[in-house]
C-alpha cells in the first residue's frame, strides 16, 4: 500500500514556504505522492451543481494557484514524491500546449509526474475560458488524451480529429516515463469507468463522499465493472492502479456513516486505521489518498504525522 495526500492550492498554507515544508515533511514521513487540484478562475455566479457536496454548492471561492505551475514548483522542492494532477480539467486547455508542459514537468522532475484527469463540472468556468462545448466535454477529453499520447510517443505527429487538428510537428523532449506519463481517470461515474477501461493506467475515485458515497460494497461493484470492461478491451485489469481518495475530517461524512451506525473509514485509533488500510488493500486499492489540508500549517503537519505512524506500521506488516 502506498499513501498520498492533498496539497493546499489556496488559503494561509498555500505559500512558498508552507508548501515546501509540507512536501519535504511528507517525503521524510514516507508518503509516496501529493495531489494538486485544478481551477483556473471562479466566476462570481456559479449555478452548476458541485458533485462532491450533499448540497451541490461549491465550497471554494476566488483563490486557487494554477495547477501545473504549482507542480513545477514542487518538482524543484522534492526528490522522491510523485506529483499528481488531481485532477487536470482536460477540455479547458489547449491539448498541444498542455502535452508540452506535462512532458517538460516529467523531464525536470525525473519522471515523477502522474496525470490525473477529469472532464470538469463548472459550465461557467468553461464559458469564461472559451473552452470547447461544455456538453461535449467527455468526447473532447478522450480526443485530447489521444493527442497527448501521440505527442509523447510519436515523431513527428499530425492529427485530424473532431475537435482539433494540426499538421506534422515535433514535440521534444519526450517524457522520461515510458511509454508515456501514467494517466489516472478521476471519478466513479459510468463514463469514468469506461475511460479507465479504455485507456487509463489508474482509477482515481473519491471515496466516502456524502454526495456520491463509495463505501466498500459500492467500491467492489465498481471495481468489478471496471475489470470486466478492461478485459473486454483486451487489457489486463491487474495493471490498473486504484487510488482511493479519503477525507480525514469531514462533518458531512461523519453524519453519513452515523445514519447506519458505522464508523467512518480511516477514523478512530491507530489500530483501527491500520485495519481499514488492510481491508482496502484486499479490495484492490494500492494507494490511499488523504486530505490533511487546514488553514493552520501546524495542524496540517500534525494530521500528516498521525498517518505517518500508519505508514510505518503498514510497511512492517
Amino acid at each position: 500500500m502506498r499513501f498520498g495526500f492533498y496539497l493546499p492550492t489556496r488559503g494561509k498554507t498555500c505559500t512558498p514556504a508552507a508548501l515546501t515544508t509540507i512536501v519535504q515533511h511528507a517525503e521524510k514521513s514516507g508518503f509516496s505522492s501529493t495531489m494538486v487540484g485544478d481551477h483556473l478562475v471562479f466566476p462570481v455566479t456559479v449555478n452548476s451543481t458541485y458533485p462532491y457536496t450533499a448540497s451541490g454548492v461549491f465550497p471554494g471561492g476566488g483563490e486557487a494557484m494554477e495547477q501545473l505551475s504549482t507542480i513545477a514548483f514542487l518538482a524543484a522542492k522534492t526528490t522522491t514524491l510523485r506529483l499528481v494532477t488531481s485532477v487536470l480539467i482536460v477540455p479547458q486547455r489547449n491539448p498541444v500546449a498542455t502535452a508540452k508542459v506535462l512532458s517538460t514537468i516529467d523531464v525536470l522532475s525525473g519522471g515523477r509526474l502522474t496525470l490525473g484527469i477529469g472532464v470538469g463540472w463548472m459550465r461557467e468556468e468553461f464559458e469564461v475560458l472559451d473552452s470547447q462545448d461544455f456538453d461535449r466535454r467527455g468526447a473532447v477529453t478522450d480526443e485530447y488524451v489521444k493527442i497527448f499520447k501521440m505527442l509523447w510517443t510519436g515523431e513527428p505527429v499530425s492529427f485530424a480529429g473532431q475537435f482539433y487538428r494540426f499538421d506534422p510537428v515535433r514535440c521534444l523532449p519526450k517524457p522520461v516515463q515510458a511509454p508515456h506519463i501514467p494517466i489516472w481517470i478521476g471519478g466513479s461515474t459510468k463514463a469514468a469507468l469506461r475511460r479507465t477501461a479504455s485507456y487509463g493506467d489508474g482509477w482515481h475515485p473519491v471515496g466516502a463522499n456524502p454526495a456520491v458515497p463509495l463505501p466498500p460494497d459500492e467500491l467492489i461493484r465498481s471495481r468489478d465493472d471496471l475489470f470486466r470492461q478492461t478485459e473486454a478491451n483486451g487489457r489486463d485489469p491487474k495493471k490498473i492502479t486504484i487510488s482511493y481518495k479519503v477525507p480525514v475530517s469531514d462533518p458531512a461524512l461523519v453524519a453519513f456513516y452515523a445514519k447506519s451506525g458505522e464508523k467512518p473509514p480511516f477514523s478512530g485509533t491507530l489500530e483501527e486505521i491500520v485495519e481499514d488500510t488492510a481491508r482496502y488493500a484486499k479490495l484492490g486499492v494500492s494507494e490511499l489518498i488523504f486530505d490533511f489540508r487546514s488553514e493552520n500549517l501546524a495542524e496540517s503537519l500534525e494530521r500528516m504525522e498521525r498517518f505517518s505512524a500508519v505508514i510505518r506500521q503498514t510497511s512492517a506488516m
